[in-house]
């Protein structure tokens, strides 16, 4: 498995085998979101660029959007969130996986924080 790399609005990224990037949000954000209750997702096919609003999470306490961390194509969707949007809560870095991203320029997941920083960043929180 590839190092995963986080971005400060608590999105990870990981880059695959394939050279493909799988999106979703960090341990830190689920705890936030508290009992996600709903996932909207992209289509897959959706052209993306970085900052669009590409999903929506929805919890007991709040509602938010997840942003595209980079430029591409979404190649896939985790489609087991429609039905068990829990799984972002009980595993938001395994099988709470979001969508998987075709990127336009891999070296794009460069700018973002490894797990060392990501924790640092955590701790001004």
């Amino acid at each position: 498995m590839s190092e995963v790399k986080y971005t400060e609005e608590h999105e990870w990224l990981r880059l695959d085998e394939d050279g493909n990037v799988s999106v979703g949000i960090s341990e830190y954000a689920q705890e936030q979101l508290g009992d996600v209750v709903y996932v909207e997702l992209p289509e897959s096919g959706r052209e993306i660029h970085s900052g669009d609003e590409v999903s929506v999470i929805e919890s007991v306490k709040a509602a938010g959007e997840i942003k595209a961390p980079l430029d591409g194509t979404v190649i896939q969707v985790n489609e087991l969130l429609g039905e068990q949007p829990e799984l972002v809560n009980s595993d938001p870095l395994g099988d709470g996986w979001f969508f998987r991203v075709r990127p336009d320029n891999v070296e794009d997941l460069e700018k973002y924080m490894d797990e060392a920083a990501y924790a640092e960043f955590l701790k001004d929180l």
